[in-house]
């Protein structure tokens, strides 16, 4: 069997390095025209017409976000114990289990953007903040993207926020992470990240 798994990744390296190689003969497409073609409250869409390097014209429409994104936090109470969060989810339309979230205002960045989430959200105020990673959260046809903040050094310092009611705090056994991602209220593909970053930077996770 080991022998077998070798042969098959000796056999992909080719084509990978092959397309590796490709990409720097790829130019990113033409922007031709784009403008904005919706607006509510909270979404603004905007169109755009691109041109290929093979010459095919594709006309597109994306989200746009805003320029500073937003961060989702990981508050660690202590080495094995992380916070979540339960609330009502709109895009679902059902309570989710997750970790506290919000967007970046402007002038804010996304250290105190992270703290003032986190003391909103689970009524913590942290020492320390990190940033895991950034990620998109749908870059086919959205600009958004969420900063991973570790939270760290918690000190009980609630503020009021503009939630529509309390949030449910919910404490979490890191070594039980396994129960977590059975868990039918843990599907937002954030928090799927957001949790395989914390188990990689704690060592759980090779």
């Amino acid at each position: 069997m080991i022998v077998s798994m070798k042969k098959h990744t000796a056999s992909l390296q080719k084509p990978i390095q092959e397309m590796e190689a490709s990409k720097t003969d790829v130019r990113p497409p033409l922007v031709l025209s784009e403008k904005i073609v919706a607006q509510s409250r909270i979404f603004t869409v905007q169109s755009q017409a691109l041109e290929f390097s093979n010459g095919t014209q594709v006309l597109y429409e994306r989200l746009l976000g805003s320029e500073q994104g937003a961060v989702l936090i990981i508050p660690m109470l202590d080495d094995d114990t992380l916070l979540l969060i339960r609330e009502f989810c709109i895009g679902v339309g059902r309570y989710e289990l997750g970790f506290p979230k919000g967007k970046v205002d402007p002038g804010e960045t996304w250290e105190s953007a992270s703290i003032r989430e986190s003391q909103e959200e689970v009524g913590y105020k942290p020492a320390q903040v990190r940033l895991l990673d950034s990620v998109s959260m749908a870059a086919g046809y959205m600009t958004h993207h969420t900063h991973i903040v570790l939270a760290t050094g918690l000190t009980l310092e609630p503020c009021e926020g503009d939630e529509p009611e309390p949030l449910e705090v919910v404490p979490w056994k890191l070594d039980d992470w396994p129960a977590l991602l059975q868990h039918p209220d843990f599907s937002e593909g954030r928090a799927y990240a957001a949790l395989l970053l914390l188990l990689k930077e704690t060592g759980r996770l090779k």
